[in-house]
């Protein structure tokens, strides 16, 4: 059956379909892709894997058709770096929520 593993890093990416064995589970296709040797320092250790963007065990069986990702651990809540970043753009631009300034609340200027 024809099944596909990805892995990502920031400035690398692959994705490699092969045939696989019927029965085969996450975790062996991942080892059978040889996706291991494009990324020398990836291990499976600590690392979560999904089918299409769903969590998944390592144990799952796959189906035809199958995308397994290996995913790297978030180096950073999302919601913290979404409101640091936020604290970040508004630094110098006076209130980021539009309290006060004239056209701060960036609507486009109507003309009037």
């Amino acid at each position: 059956m024809q099944v596909s593993v990805a892995y990502a890093e920031p400035d690398h990416q692959e994705w490699i379909e092969f045939e696989a064995p019927e029965g085969i589970t996450a975790q062996a296709a991942v080892e059978m892709s040889g996706i291991m040797d494009k990324f020398p320092d990836l291990t499976l250790e600590g690392k979560k894997l999904g089918i299409f963007g769903k969590p998944v065990k390592a144990d799952q069986v796959l189906r035809e058709g199958d995308r397994v990702e290996i995913y790297r651990p978030l180096k950073a809540d999302p919601k913290k770096a979404r409101t640091r970043k936020r604290k970040q753009e508004g630094e110098g631009e006076g209130d980021p929520a539009g309290g006060g300034e004239e056209g701060a609340q960036g609507a486009p200027d109507s003309g009037e």
